[in-house]
């Protein structure tokens, strides 16, 4: 009996694992991913935490399995239709292309945040502030400097950016935000040991495993400087600084500070795409945008639509682990499901 086809929408590391877990369960798994290369936006990463495994082992490792199971990979293809017809799902893509198979799961990641909608901030604006994912891309390239080319002699984070925040649409925590914002100030003090390092929160939030240890070593080692408090403005000053204005809330006092450079700490939001598959199949939706399972349990990656399954980050916010753990439920789920077709 010939293997049942199962398509996997997005080639992320939920995406890789799905297909890499059905391969081993029997199935013929197909992956679509849009970009040129797998791995999602992990690839723009340096290290992991709480761990600091590098970002590029853990994507090379599940592109290598992929390539020695033989799955099939198409890339830079878009999916522009999802329908289900007669008991099976077709899948089209931009390039006239269409694919059946018994069953998808669709693992379309996050869309990050756009931090120029955050104009008081001056994204794009002013020359020395970036984004948390810019400073990534520094630390892979392995130095750290202002627009000037010289090292930053201080430094602030701001989080939340995009997220928990009712004037741009999105009430939502995603979740790393805060974790991601203790591990780069940790590095920038790595690279930097003179550089003041401030961090302004509402709340931090370290749910994580190693996490709460991660912001306690931030401050008593590190000597981070963890503010409460939101920057409401943000202005640049004659030699390229960054002038901030914010409130300390636990001092109860008004706060202005110049700094070298400021990083955006941006949230996750739900792609466009999840607004689309849940038009054409009939999925819910969470308020967030982001697509919705059953229940919140025992059918996290299964959806109302039969056929149709979701992992990763497609549903909400997580951190690598959480999203390759959830790709093995999804395939289970998956694997479960068709062996009742039989």
């Amino acid at each position: 009996m010939a293997a049942k086809r199962v398509i996997v929408i997005g080639g992320g590391v939920s995406g890789m694992q799905a297909a890499i877990t059905l391969k081993k369960q029997g199935m013929t798994p197909l992956l679509i991913e849009k970009d040129i290369n797998l791995g999602g936006k992990l690839c723009r990463w340096d290290r992991l935490f709480p761990s600091q495994t590098p970002a590029k082992e853990v994507v090379e490792s599940l592109v290598g399995q992929i390539s020695e199971l033989g799955i099939r990979t198409l890339l830079c293809c878009e999916v522009s239709e999802i329908a289900r017809n007669e008991g099976k799902i077709e899948v089209s893509t931009t390039d006239g292309n269409s694919y059946e198979a018994e069953a998808v799961i669709i693992a379309s990641g996050f869309d990050l945040f756009n931090a120029t909608r955050k104009e008081e901030y001056g994204y794009k604006i002013y020359p020395n502030v970036i984004t948390s994912v810019d400073l990534e891309e520094m630390f892979k390239e392995g130095r750290v400097v202002c627009a000037d080319g010289k090292a930053p002699r201080s430094v602030a984070f701001l989080h939340c950016v995009g997220s928990r925040d009712r004037q741009v649409g999105n009430c939502h925590c995603s979740r790393v935000c805060c974790i991601t914002g203790v591990k780069q100030a940790m590095e920038i003090k790595e690279l930097y040991p003179d550089c003041n390092v401030y961090n302004f929160y509402m709340d931090m939030r370290m749910f994580g495993s190693g996490y709460e240890e991660l912001y306690t070593k931030a401050q008593e080692k590190y000597r981070i400087n963890f503010i409460r408090g939101r920057i409401s403005e943000c202005s640049g000053t004659i030699d390229s600084g960054v002038r901030i204005k914010a409130e300390d809330t636990l001092a109860g006092r008004p706060l202005k500070l110049t700094v070298d450079m400021l990083v955006l700490l941006v949230g996750k939001q739900a792609p466009a795409l999840n607004a689309k598959f849940a038009s054409e199949l009939g999925i819910t939706v969470s308020p967030d945008g982001f697509l919705k399972g059953m229940d919140c349990f025992e059918n996290a990656t299964r959806t109302s639509v039969e056929g149709v399954f979701v992992a990763g980050t497609a549903t909400g916010p997580k951190n690598v682990g959480e999203s390759m753990s959830e790709a093995v439920k999804a395939a289970m789920d998956v694997s479960e499901y068709i062996n009742t077709l039989s």
